[in-house]
């Protein structure tokens, strides 16, 4: 097989899985070890994937949000246990903020606390919560094709007028030096502003977003607490800002 040959085939293949082991790309490929490492080490060099402990994974796309409807079928026991965790936080009584985003989705059915106040930028999270009978403000603006998010400065506006007792949030990337970080400089600047208007942030990211940085920065990490999944392979790494 032609390098050009097993280059298409690795990035074929981590095209339909976010990670793939080394193993696989040998037996896939037909190829040996040493092979399939000077393959992983070329396509590492040009951004197109990056190499892990057995293994590589996807590059983060750096400029360009993943689509809902994607992201929705990723990663979804981790979301699941990540989103159960988060509503455990909630207190009957509260107003939260409920960022756009598949995990913070998973929340809503994890949502039994009585005389909760919802505020989100999220249209898909209005008829899951309206359901619940949970009463849910929706703020206005641009909406994202890509996500359904409202964005813009008519969301930043409406945004101040409210105040949360918490905000559940999502991120892209999780960075030690970094911070949070995300594609969409205009969602960053919806996240900055709940997180400014919240007394408690938190972010509900899964371990494929850690040891990543994306386009636009939302905040420090020692401004949030992170949510994440017990099997996180960086959890000793971020555990001082983990909750």
């Amino acid at each position: 097989m032609l390098t050009i040959e097993r280059h298409d085939m690795i990035l074929g293949l981590l095209s339909t899985h976010e990670v793939v082991s080394l193993q696989l790309l040998m037996d896939e490929t037909n190829s040996s070890e040493s092979t399939i490492r000077r393959d992983l080490s070329t396509l590492e060099k040009d951004g197109k994937l990056i190499r892990i402990h057995g293994g590589a994974k996807r590059a983060v796309e750096k400029h360009r949000d993943v689509a809902l409807a994607i992201k929705t079928t990723k990663f979804v026991a981790e979301k699941n246990e990540i989103a159960k965790r988060a509503a455990a936080i909630v207190q009957d009584n509260d107003c939260i903020y409920l960022d756009a985003g598949s995990t913070t989705l998973a929340m809503i059915p994890y949502l039994h606390q009585q005389h909760l106040t919802v505020v989100t930028n999220g249209l898909t999270h209005v008829p899951p919560l309206v359901e619940k009978g949970i009463e849910v403000y929706m703020i206005g603006g641009y909406v994202k094709s890509s996500t359904y998010a409202h964005v813009g400065v008519q969301a930043r506006t409406m945004l101040d007028s409210f105040s949360f007792d918490k905000a559940f949030m999502g991120a892209n990337g999780v960075d030690i030096e970094h911070g949070l970080t995300t594609p969409d400089i205009e969602e960053a600047s919806i996240k900055t502003a709940a997180i400014r208007k919240s007394r408690n942030s938190y972010f509900l990211v899964d371990d494929s977003k850690f040891n990543e940085t994306t386009f636009a920065k939302i905040c420090d990490l020692e401004e949030v607490q992170l949510i994440t999944n017990q099997n996180n392979p960086y959890y000793a790494k971020y555990k001082a800002f983990i909750k």
